[in-house]
């Protein structure tokens, strides 16, 4: 009897004291850790960073790391960029979860386009909103001619190469046919590498003709579902509360702000204020800059 008495007694101490413990360290609490991966991708300028591998690899790998993590909840909001640090990203996901063994949700918020949508593509399900947008799987580049308006101004272009090809598709010049072609070109072969990456990472889901899916069109959530770009209609509190249980918890892992940042290397107010200066001197690239990110927004309604 004495003994049955202790064991009540250290199992209520026992319930006492975990109450104390933070709820992730809890037995039976489910955990998902929340990235947010959003922005034009690879647009990095000094005043308007874009998203990179570089920039987000330290937050993919404390999601990843997380204990007792059931799985980790990717929310993308992304129109695209470049190529490559979407593959890089894409990449860097794929690894990680095969390390952790765990199960990737994607949620798309307003878009998951182009580049965006590549990233998307590295996880396990797509689950987007009814008027989220999805797609653009395609390649795209642009410039500007300024070659007749060099002219009327009475400015003369003075540029010297070595390679007959150095200059391809110089603004001030005029336009080249050889060039775009050149361009073309290799604007298929980057083409044919994001297709493959969907197909391998959609596989059967995909229910669209390469003519409908390819071609850089892009659709809302219920379309998107239906051709198999997403898996299903939802959002991220009711899914994952549906899946893992009311009390699961959801921390959102972001980058290190304010002091904590600073411990972790802030540059030093010299450095800083020689960092202003530069950028004051570089202001008319990012007007360029903005007014080329907005334009990307734009293409999507946003």
């Amino acid at each position: 009897m004495a003994e049955q008495l202790n064991d009540r007694e250290s199992s209520g101490l026992a319930d006492k004291l975990m109450q104390y413990l933070p709820a992730r360290f809890r037995p039976g609490t489910a955990v998902v850790p929340v990235v947010r991966l959003s922005g034009v991708i690879g647009a990095v300028t000094p005043l308007r960073p874009g998203m990179t591998l570089a920039g987000v690899a330290k937050v993919l790998e404390r999601a990843f790391s997380y204990r007792h993590a059931k799985a980790v909840a990717l929310v993308i909001n992304s129109p695209g960029g470049s190529p490559v640090q979407s593959r890089q990203i894409y990449l860097r996901i794929k690894q990680l979860a095969a390390e952790k063994k765990l199960p990737v949700l994607v949620f798309v918020e307003d878009v998951a386009a182009s580049g965006g949508y590549m990233i998307a593509c590295a996880g396990d399900e797509i689950i987007c909103d009814p008027s989220s947008i999805l797609g653009s799987i395609g390649v795209v580049g642009g410039s500007f001619g300024f070659q007749e308006a060099i002219k009327r101004l009475g400015i003369e272009r003075r540029l010297y190469t070595a390679g007959a090809h150095k200059a391809m598709l110089d603004p001030f010049l005029p336009e080249n046919p050889d060039d775009v072609a050149k361009l073309k070109a290799l604007q298929r072969e980057i083409h044919q590498i994001f297709i493959a990456l969907v197909k391998e990472s959609r596989g059967a889901r995909l229910k669209g003709a390469d003519d409908t899916l390819f071609t850089g069109e892009y659709w809302a959530g219920e379309s998107s579902v239906a051709l198999g770009l997403a898996d299903s209609i939802g959002d991220l509190r009711s899914t994952l509360r549906a899946r893992y249980g009311e009390k699961v918890l959801m921390p959102v892992i972001a980058q290190p702000t304010g002091l904590l940042s600073g411990l972790l290397g802030r540059k030093s107010p010299g450095a800083g204020q020689l960092s202003a200066m530069e950028s004051m001197a570089g202001l008319p690239d990012e007007l360029i800059s903005a007014v080329e990110t907005r334009a990307i927004w734009a293409k999507f309604g946003f």
